[in-house]
């Protein structure tokens, strides 16, 4: 990828994106620096979970432009002419990214172990062995070596989104997406998938972005805040400035909205 240092590993320019006659990003401008670690928030149907979607090549655009890593995403250059991405270039842009859901989608006939070597042996070719070494030295990462041959129904969902990251992992991404990763869990089993993403971004230089309702931890863990709503971006700043000090009227209602309802519960 010949990515420029000082540019954005992920830019997207005046993006489109409708289901039917909704539109869920409308002319989207939004940019992720090189190891900046950036948290999406915003009301449900605000276009945040499609952002990270489009990114994993899972959703398609209607309009727009989007780079990752100094290449199109959805566009290739052929016979000097930019046209739609084909499959090889696809898959090709879908190795720079890891991307952990907020169901597990784990393989639930495959051990842990199965789980995390499958993609690095049939997408990058590495060798069983090659690929057993890395998945324990991730496993090792989320804290969960002794359960490398259980099944993922023998795992409590805290266990089943570590090793989801641990496979993300797995295919060294430059890039890791997490789409609302504790949403499914008990509010028991959040703690431990949140020490495991706080780790990440303090001992490896990833650029992460997070969609998440965990507000004490987007501002823990983020160099930068991004408040979505009707799919554009309508305050970003650090984290401190969007949580105590939003300048926007709308980000103050989300925020006010969201913290009644927490204190409701």
């Amino acid at each position: 990828m010949n990515e420029n240092e000082n540019e954005p590993i992920i830019k997207m320019e005046r993006v489109v994106k409708q289901f039917g006659d909704a539109v869920v990003l409308d002319e989207l401008d939004f940019e992720v620096g090189k190891g900046e670690k950036v948290t999406i928030i915003g009301p449900s149907g605000s276009g945040k979970s499609t952002v990270l979607r489009i990114l994993m090549t899972l959703e398609t655009i209607d309009d727009g432009m989007i780079y990752v890593a100094g290449q199109p995403l959805w566009h290739e250059q052929r016979n000097g002419q930019m046209v739609n991405a084909g499959e090889a270039h696809l898959r090709r842009m879908r190795k720079e990214m890891g991307m952990v859901f907020q169901q597990f989608n784990l393989f639930p006939h495959m051990t842990v172990l199965r789980n995390i070597t499958e993609s690095p042996v049939h997408v990058l070719g590495l060798s069983k062995r090659e690929a057993r070494e890395r998945a324990y030295t991730y496993l090792e990462l989320v804290g969960l070596t002794e359960h490398a041959e259980k099944f993922p129904s023998q795992l409590s969902g805290g266990q089943q989104q570590r090793v989801a990251i641990a496979r993300a992992l797995a295919m060294r991404p430059n890039i890791m997406l997490f789409d609302e990763p504790t949403s499914a869990l008990d509010p028991e089993l959040v703690g431990e998938v949140l020490t495991v993403i706080q780790r990440l971004s303090e001992e490896h230089d990833l650029t992460m972005l997070l969609v998440t309702h965990e507000m004490q931890f987007a501002r823990q863990i983020s160099d930068r805040v991004c408040f979505f709503d009707k799919g554009k971006v309508v305050e970003q700043g650090a984290p401190e400035q969007i949580f105590t000090d939003p300048h926007e009227d709308r980000t103050r209602e989300f925020l006010k909205g969201f913290m009644n309802a927490q204190q409701s519960d």
